[in-house]
């Protein structure tokens, strides 16, 4: 879902027999890249690296994907590069990306769970940090063991004040993905809120996904 936006640019595109899940390469605006995704989580991020760099090597390396607002300023679908991880006491530097289409610059907190409610974003938002996800810092701790730059790109699909009914956390499964069964069989419990919420968010992620592809596309590293 996060890489649709970015392969609707992408010329030839090819699948890549991975042991760590849906990786492609390609080319997006002159540049040769490597494209992998592996679940939710700082580890599966890290083991995502790993695969693709089986056989590739890269001049950078890049976080891509979807993240929480922590800012309340921030929309839906709205950009961020990140400057700064922070996880666990640890901070990563990232470096900004050369782009004329609006985007926002910042700290992101980089954790092991959704950042399901406003007051749990607004605890995190303490830290400086304008967004949230769940995988840059692994990507981050890669890039850095290689001595290879590193960006973080996200795109918005909660807001800063939003509490999410469905609780994402207790479905998600030890391979990274969350458990489609039971997010339904959870909203089903409460039809009128968790389902358009569910439909809510799906629209959301293919608005951001495009965003995201959108701004990759015109970037350079």
């Amino acid at each position: 879902m996060e890489f649709r936006g970015l392969l609707r640019h992408a010329t030839r595109v090819h699948v890549l027999d991975s042991p760590a899940g849906w990786s492609r390469s390609g080319f997006l605006g002159g540049y040769e890249i490597a494209m992998a995704a592996n679940g939710a989580g700082a580890g599966r991020a890290a083991a995502a690296v790993d695969a693709a760099l089986a056989g590739f090597a890269p001049d950078a390396i890049v976080s891509v994907g979807f993240c929480g607002a922590l800012d309340p300023t921030l929309s839906i679908a709205d950009i961020v590069a990140g400057a700064t991880i922070f996880s666990g006491g640890r901070a990563f530097e990232a470096q900004s990306p050369v782009a004329a289409a609006p985007h926002r610059r910042g700290a992101i907190c980089s954790i092991d769970y959704v950042a399901r409610t406003a007051a749990g974003k607004s605890e995190l938002r303490a830290t400086g940090a304008i967004a949230v996800e769940m995988e840059a810092a692994g990507v981050a701790r890669r890039a850095q063991a290689l001595g290879l730059p590193f960006y973080c790109i996200k795109t918005v699909t909660d807001l800063a004040g939003e509490t999410m009914a469905n609780d994402f956390n207790a479905v998600l499964r030890s391979d990274g993905r969350f458990d489609t069964i039971k997010v339904l069989a959870s909203s089903l419990r409460h039809p009128w809120v968790r389902l358009p919420e569910l439909f809510r968010l799906r629209k959301r992620c293919l608005l951001a996904a495009r965003s995201l592809g959108d701004f990759i596309a015109d970037c350079r590293f």
